[in-house]
């Protein structure tokens, strides 16, 4: 069958003077409009397209690719402000409906916003939600403590930001974990920190214990492999200068070069950090 919000694999049936119709196995059919036609098309072809309602309800194709499908979050732009709603870009030459009754805060133009995308029961048009909890849930975890998981920033409070966990769950980011800058709308990954007896989520940024350590000394070797064998870091040094160049904590640095030092990979001088092979080779270089 043909999936409405998707992007479908369909087969170039014939062409007309509007475009091209497309089907698929079950013999359904949809209209691919002129401007989107390729010359290069022909009769059997297999083309990518996505397909959605156009403004007289009907089916129709198009080759351009949306920021997200249907029944997934995105992080879309506000392009216009209506009586009925707000129309997102997301990349499409038809706007991204959001009715008032979806919209968690009132919606502004040119702002982005984390939304769901989904299918409005009544119209059967595909609509977007700002009403992020309405489409995630804790109440079955499928995830555990350690798990690296997708995050999606979609709200701020004075305890940190909330995120969507692998497009099912709702986990907070504490502020006071935080070692890099994190914007609404941004896309990382994180782990499971702590999942709490009511299955409220607790994540992180980094890996945890001893994994978070072995993570950090690589990222210290591999800015000393870039940077001449020095890192002109020391242990008078701030957190807020470690978490600018590391995005990690003081404490985690700290226990990172104890290990690479520990390794004979690292010497600990009043400048700084030095690589033990460029520290070495300036000794044989002083000894000559």
């Amino acid at each position: 069958m043909i999936h409405l919000g998707k992007i479908n694999t369909l087969t170039m049936l014939r062409e007309t003077g509007v475009g091209l119709y497309l089907g698929d196995d079950d013999k359904n059919e949809v209209l691919l409009p002129t401007s989107f036609v390729k010359a290069t098309y022909k009769v059997n072809d297999k083309i990518n397209a996505f397909v959605y309602r156009d403004n007289d309800d009907r089916l129709i194709a198009t080759a351009l690719k949306p920021v997200a499908e249907i029944y997934h979050f995105a992080n879309l732009r506000v392009s216009e402000i209506a009586g009925i709603g707000a129309f997102l870009d997301w990349g499409l030459e038809k706007d991204l409906f959001v009715p008032f009754n979806e919209q968690k805060n009132k919606m502004e133009k040119d702002v982005f916003y984390v939304v769901y995308i989904h299918l409005d029961e009544l119209t059967q048009r595909i609509v977007a939600s700002s009403k992020i909890s309405k489409f995630i849930s804790n109440e079955h975890i499928t995830v555990k403590v350690g798990d690296e998981v997708d995050l999606i920033v979609f709200e701020e409070s004075p305890l940190g930001f909330s995120c969507i966990i692998n497009g099912m769950h709702k986990g907070l980011l504490y502020r006071n974990d935080i070692y890099k800058k994190i914007q609404l709308g941004d896309k990382v990954k994180g782990y499971i920190k702590t999942i709490r007896e009511d299955n409220l989520i607790d994540i992180s940024l980094q890996k945890l214990g001893f994994k978070n350590i072995l993570s950090s000394t690589d990222i210290i070797l591999e800015y000393l492999a870039e940077n001449d064998g020095f890192l002109a870091l020391t242990d008078k040094s701030s957190p807020d200068e470690i978490a600018d160049k590391f995005s990690m904590s003081k404490a985690t640095f700290k226990k990172s070069i104890g290990v690479l030092y520990r390794q004979r990979k690292v010497t600990i001088e009043d400048d700084g950090v030095h690589s033990v092979k460029v520290a070495q080779t300036e000794k044989d270089l002083t000894a000559d």
